[in-house]
């Protein structure tokens, strides 16, 4: 080797590579428990995770048509632990799960928290379950804003507006909202809810008075919720697939399978996670500013 150190460079260079290749593989495959499983004879029951504060569908839509198009998936859970998030992100899921639901059944397994978006996209499925103590509810919509006229003031600056329209700068944080503005949002908001308030009657077959009388923007425990009728029985995940599987006339045994994780190459796992910390920084940042929100947010 010592004759030639090309060979043994190449030699190095490849141990280097492989070695790298493995580690991130590994690391990939043990950062997560979402990987699928292997061969079975049981059959296999999907579990989507639907976590933290909505912001974007497109992994989860993707999440829930693969397991559609799977034809070795009896059926789904959708284990939802999350306060809600935005309008479009949350009703795009529940769009989807209502899809899924035209071929396989679906059933919802809510964690700790599921309220708002959260409830939304449950609706959508065959079967709510929740724990005893999940949070859920908060059948509102929300739309925020800030106001940091009187703080600019005190540092003397100063803000000049252009616009061709008169309500083009509705919601600016550089001045008070006129009383005409607030009822335009207002409007927007409540069109909003009553979206909201629709798939509640259509899905959880409940009178609009019902709903109306408990959608308020507070929350309720499971126990609570199945009272109301907001779910159809106390358990947790286990019971949940339980149930998936006893839907899908199965014979209850069964293997969990979660979505797979894409294992990227070196390259990608360094700049994909840089990209993906930078967008989800300016995500929450622009949730936090502004935008309407099926969200519980104590």
């Amino acid at each position: 080797m010592r004759k030639h150190p090309v060979i043994l460079g190449l030699v190095l260079l490849i141990a280097l590579g492989a070695f790298l290749y493995f580690f991130f593989y590994r690391a990939g495959a043990q950062s997560s428990s979402v990987a699928a499983k292997g061969f079975s004879l049981n059959d296999k029951i999907g579990v989507v995770p639907v976590e933290g504060v909505i912001t974007d569908s497109i992994e989860i839509t993707e999440n829930i048509d693969e397991f559609r198009e799977d034809s070795s998936i009896v059926a789904v859970v959708l284990r939802i632990d999350s306060p809600g998030g935005g309008v479009a992100a949350s009703q795009e899921i529940y769009d989807a799960v209502v899809k899924l639901k035209t071929k396989k059944k679906v059933v919802i397994s809510m964690g700790s928290v599921a309220a708002s978006g959260g409830l939304l996209i449950a609706c959508a499925g065959d079967k709510i379950v929740a724990n005893p103590g999940t949070i859920t509810g908060s059948i509102s919509a929300i739309m925020q804003f800030a106001n940091v006229e009187e703080l600019l003031k005190k540092v003397g600056v100063k803000s000049s507006v252009v616009k061709s329209g008169r309500y083009k700068d509705i919601g600016s944080p550089m001045r008070e909202m006129t009383p005409e503005e607030r009822i335009i949002i207002q409007e927007l908001v409540d069109d909003i809810y009553n979206q909201f308030i629709d798939v509640i009657v259509r899905d959880r077959r409940m009178t609009r008075d019902q709903v109306v009388a408990i959608g308020d923007g507070r929350v309720f425990t499971g126990r609570k919720a199945k009272e109301l009728g907001l779910v159809d029985q106390l358990g947790d995940m286990a019971a949940a697939a339980k149930l998936a599987s006893e839907l899908a006339g199965k014979n209850g045994e069964y293997d969990l399978v979660y979505p797979k994780k894409k294992h990227p190459s070196f390259f990608d796992y360094i700049f994909e996670s840089a990209a993906n910390q930078l967008s989800q920084s300016l995500k929450e940042k622009a949730e936090n500013w502004g935008g309407v929100s099926y969200l519980y947010h104590p």
